[in-house]
């Protein structure tokens, strides 16, 4: 008998201002709750992940951007990046003004501005991975 797999699709967004400065929120829910982590989340029945990623940054940090502007960098669906299950993330980057405000809302603590050469010590999941590939020159 063959056993099945269930895999959970999320969308993951680097959100960057041109000073080379990241949009990090602190997670309120396990798993690693108290964490940094790039702003996503699930992807919703009828959604395409790149529509998830631009509705999950709006919902956890109050910026909005039009899905179709974000870029792709790539998947992540190595088994065991996050201890629930089987996910695979599709992250995307999107570069917003100096300027841009946040509020932390649905499960973010908080959302911050963090610089690139000053990131928190341990991001959560595989996000600094991800990080690591929207910088890459």
């Amino acid at each position: 008998m063959t056993e099945t797999e269930t895999i959970h699709y999320t969308a993951d967004v680097v959100a960057l201002i041109p000073d080379g400065t990241v949009l990090l929120i602190e997670r309120d829910w396990p798993p690693y709750e108290g964490a940094w982590a790039l702003p996503g989340g699930h992807v919703d029945p009828g959604e395409s992940r790149r529509e998830a990623a631009a509705r999950e940054l709006a919902e956890e940090t109050g910026v909005h951007v039009v899905a179709d502007d974000l870029r792709e960098i790539g998947t992540w669906n190595k088994p065991g990046r996050d201890p629930r299950g089987r996910y695979s993330t599709d992250a995307y980057a999107a570069v917003v003004p100096a300027n841009t405000r946040i509020s932390a809302g649905d499960d973010a603590r908080t959302a911050r501005w963090w610089p690139l050469d000053n990131l928190p010590e341990r991001l959560a999941f595989d996000h600094a991975d991800i990080l690591r590939a929207a910088t890459a020159s």
